[in-house]
């Protein structure tokens, strides 16, 4: 099950208008095949959104999809870097309950 990590670093100011951008298109990934987690979190100047996707298709449907080209368009005047998306592989250690999504 891929995880996905994305950091979107956001100008001056300009948070809250990012996260409205994600507010309007996350109901819209949440009902997407597939999404186990769709979770945004914010920070003084970043948005980090960590993903859980069922496989590996599932991942390429949304990356394809209506919901992350809204989101791409929506943030792309307010960014203060390019964005950093990472797609990762859990690896399990310690706890099994508390080591994976």
């Amino acid at each position: 099950m891929p995880v996905v990590v994305a950091t979107v670093r956001t100008k001056p100011g300009e948070l809250e208008t990012a996260l409205d951008v994600f507010r309007s298109h996350a109901p819209a990934v949440h009902e997407e095949d597939g999404c186990l987690l769709y979770a945004v979190h914010a920070g003084e100047d970043r948005v980090v959104v960590v993903e859980n996707w069922a496989d590996g298709a599932a991942l390429d449907a949304h990356s394809r999809g209506a919901a992350l080209a809204g989101i791409a368009a929506g943030v792309s005047g307010l960014l203060a870097a390019p964005m950093d998306v990472a797609v990762l592989d859990a690896v399990p250690m310690g706890d099994p309950g508390k080591s994976t999504l």
